[in-house]
């Protein structure tokens, strides 16, 4: 009988890992709130309260819905729609039971993603002059920067090129909602890579 018992044990354990894994790999990658533990600890720890949804003064805080797996009734943010404002008191990291969010204390400690330009469909980068992304980033010359260059094979007209420090950009999309061109639009924040418990 304990054999049976120890069978049943292990195959239920075998199924509920990969049932997880099924579900992880359906998982949506998001943007995450300020304060995000890394993604499987985030998981793990987050209860789906709302709170930080409630508490965000902005609305920028959405929750997931069924295409987010694992993810479903977490905290997001899609920043094109409505990027993080990143307040000087974090009221969503304040609002969090769990520590799910934790230990911003400066914008600066933020970590939601990097912001990535595409040169081919910046306007920027085809002679246009644009620093729509530039002027509104909290981290003005920090995040990004311009690169004043010379068109190639012209003498008189300059690029001005948005360009995007990974080590500066905290991801809070502020530069994605503002940008000016639309399908595609051209800067995107890539959520940070989860490192994973699994």
């Amino acid at each position: 009988m304990r054999g049976i018992s120890l069978l049943r044990v292990l195959v239920g354990g075998f199924a509920a890992f990969e049932l997880l894994n099924l579900m992880k790999s359906g998982s949506k990658a998001a943007i995450r709130p300020p304060g995000a533990a890394d993604e499987d600890e985030f998981l793990a720890l987050c209860t789906r309260c709302g709170k930080c949804n409630l508490a965000c003064p902005y609305d920028s805080i959405k929750m997931g819905k069924e295409d987010f797996g694992l993810g479903m009734g977490t905290p997001y943010l899609d920043v094109r729609e409505n990027p993080c404002m990143l307040c000087e008191d974090f009221p969503c990291v304040t609002a969090c039971p769990t520590e799910a969010l934790s230990g911003i204390e400066k914008r600066q400690d933020v970590d939601m993603g990097v912001a990535v330009i595409d040169e081919k469909t910046c306007i920027a980068y085809q002679g246009m002059r644009c620093e729509v992304c530039y002027r509104v980033c909290p981290f003005i010359d920090e995040a990004i920067k311009i690169d004043y260059r010379l068109r190639p094979g012209d003498d008189i007209h300059a690029i001005f090129a948005p360009v995007i420090d990974p080590e500066k950009c905290v991801g809070c999309g502020i530069c994605v909602e503002r940008c000016v061109v639309n399908d595609p639009v051209p800067i995107k924040v890539e959520p940070r890579a989860p490192k994973g418990l699994f």
